[in-house]
């Protein structure tokens, strides 16, 4: 049974059950063969305090992927599938995780850059979130430069550099900032391009809570404002930047810096200027020492103004950038990263890209491991290869020779333009999450997710923090049908008031399972003003309105707007008419009887 997000409370599936004793001993993951909506599990990448990362395949896309469980170290398993906490003294360290943890998703899902996580999918379900995201292959960086036979050179370091300040500014143009930059927080890329992991938001929000710093800090690579809140520390672009520039310390010395917290008085740290000037430039010495001042404001502010310290070009890197070779030699067994979940080299050209589908076999986001006071808190978990899956590729042909450490590639040709991604439904459902207003919660309980078909009828009850009007989306079974369930052609009553529960469906428009068997996926919508849905195509039903799909695609391919096309737009009888919405979404799954 699904539970708001606004719940504090955890309800267990089965009344009256509680946790056993050593319910926090018992393992929690899925099993393979679970059915997550049409994902199937196929093994466990890692497990940590703060979620589990699983290995799956992606039956209606025929793809691997990598599907993480918001599951920290305080729930267990009540039933087969539905998550709760083990005590009710954590539900509501729980409840603002699980927020958290839909937020990065939300989050990552807006971005766009080869070296940032890719959020695919995320939902709520079974008392839980999931989001689903690419499956990688690749060491950790910490991993890599552990596995060199001397440190990397300038020119390495700087090709390594320039796609992680891209990325960077990507995020800090959304005034979002990482706050968890470490070696075994970037993955390396077969093709030796960086991959950003794990922007952390449950555990801090966790920790927040509970004021637990050291468990959310990598202690020698957070600067001091990171700590506590101070009189003229604030966190921002130079918060990263200075982890950034840690990371780069690690890869020249062989270890992180000083902790900030043992800079504040008798200050340790010698500057890399004055110990290897006669193995880097003194320019490039000079702005990674920079970056890693102790008072922010002796910081680079932002990431145009490192670029011009190290000499970049002003505009940022496009994809044509060198990569950094390989930083082993024989590739070590694929490692799962650090908790979450958004690095070096520009990601390969999509056909390139296209051509490795199938041989990519690590995982992209992490876990986090909950032991107060450990400096490499969220490392790296799993160090086995992950269980097999499907591939239409030999094993065999994912295994590259081993190679010397070797200096940058040459720059790779032009990448392609980038090719729009073709229409799904369930793409057009993930955007409607993605234009949401975290704000404006709007919260489902569903009191019967598994139903027979042509026999149980469907019911759930929705809530919403704001005043506003009800639109319900679903994409059935099949995900080739896409309808707007309310309003419809029977009742056009979808206003909802803050606190109010509105119960659907009403006696008019009674809703059984029909088949056939599979998922069904719903997203509901409160909007603060009413919607207009005359751009998307949307038609009549009988009596629930349809978006046919060969003209939602049209429409999707010409759509030009910032705003979710099938959000609809806003519709008033004078302006300005408010855009904002909130969203939540939720599946049911059909079976024979």
């Amino acid at each position: 049974m699904s539970h708001p997000p606004d719940d504090d409370r955890t309800v267990l599936s089965i009344s009256g059950t509680a946790p056993p004793p050593n319910a926090h001993e018992r393992g929690n993951a899925l099993p393979a063969g679970t059915r997550l909506g049409e994902f199937e599990i196929t093994g466990v990448l890692g497990e940590g305090g703060f979620g589990i990362v699983y290995c799956a395949l992606d039956t209606s896309l025929e793809r691997q992927v990598a599907l993480k469980e918001y599951m920290p170290s305080f729930a267990w398993r009540a039933t087969q599938a539905h998550v709760s906490v083990i005590s009710s003294q954590n539900a509501d360290s729980f409840e603002a995780g699980r927020r958290s943890f839909i937020n990065e998703a939300r989050l990552l899902a807006q971005f766009d850059h080869p070296s940032l996580v890719k959020v695919y999918r995320f939902w709520e379900a079974n008392g839980t979130a999931y989001m689903v995201m690419p499956y990688y292959r690749g060491p950790t960086l910490k991993e890599a430069l552990k596995a060199r036979a001397e440190p990397p050179d300038e020119a390495w370091l700087r090709a390594l550099l320039a796609p992680l300040l891209d990325a960077l500014e990507v995020i800090h143009q959304h005034q979002c900032f990482h706050r968890d930059i470490a070696p075994d927080n970037i993955l390396m890329l077969e093709e030796g391009r960086p991959l950003l992991l794990d922007f952390g938001a449950a555990r801090r929000a966790i920790g927040d809570m509970n004021q637990a710093f050291t468990v959310i800090l990598k202690q020698n690579y957070a600067p001091i404002e990171q700590y506590a809140e101070m009189p003229g520390m604030r966190q921002g672009a130079w918060t990263d930047l200075y982890a950034l520039a840690s990371v780069v310390h690690f890869a020249i010395a062989g270890e992180a810096p000083p902790q900030a917290v043992g800079r504040m008085l008798a200050d340790p740290y010698v500057p890399l200027a004055a110990r290897y000037a006669d193995r880097y430039s003194r320019a490039f010495l000079e702005a990674i020492d920079r970056a890693l001042a102790f008072r922010p404001e002796e910081r680079p502010q932002s990431v145009a103004e490192m670029r011009a310290l190290l000499g970049f070009d002003a505009a940022p890197r496009e994809k044509t950038e060198a990569r950094p070779a390989p930083a082993h030699a024989p590739a070590p067994a694929p490692a799962s990263m650090a908790a979450t979940t958004s690095a070096s080299t520009p990601a390969a050209s999509p056909a390139a890209a296209t051509q490795r589908k199938g041989r990519s076999t690590m995982l992209l986001a992490g876990l986090g491991v909950a032991v107060l006071g450990a400096a490499g808190l969220f490392a790296y978990l799993q160090r086995e290869a992950p269980p097999p899956v499907p591939d239409s590729t030999p094993a065999a042909a994912t295994e590259a020779a081993p190679a010397p450490s070797a200096p940058p590639a040459p720059p790779a040709p032009a990448s392609t333009p980038a090719v729009t991604p073709a229409f799904t439904p369930n793409g057009a459902l993930d955007a409607l999450l993605a234009g949401a207003s975290p704000e404006r919660k709007v919260s489902v309980e569903v009191p019967n997710t598994r139903l027979r078909i042509d026999r149980d009828r469907f019911s759930f009850s929705i809530r919403s923090s704001h005043p506003g009007h009800v639109y319900v989306y679903m994409v059935g079974t099949r995900g080739d049908d896409f309808h707007l369930l309310l309003p419809n052609a029977v009742d056009k009553d979808n206003r909802i008031r803050p606190g109010e529960v509105l119960s659907l469906p009403r006696a008019k428009w009674k809703f059984v399972a029909s088949g056939p068997a599979g998922t069904d996926r719903f997203v509901v919508m409160v909007s603060d003003a009413p919607r207009d849905f005359g751009a998307t195509g949307l038609g009549a039903g009988d009596p629930f309105p349809a978006f046919p799909l060969e003209r939602a695609a049209a429409l999707q391919r010409a759509h030009t707007g910032a705003a979710p096309l099938y959000a609809g737009v806003p519709s008033c009888a004078s302006a300005p008419c408010p855009a904002a919405y909130g969203a939540t979404a939720f599946t049911i799954d059909e079976v024979a009887n």
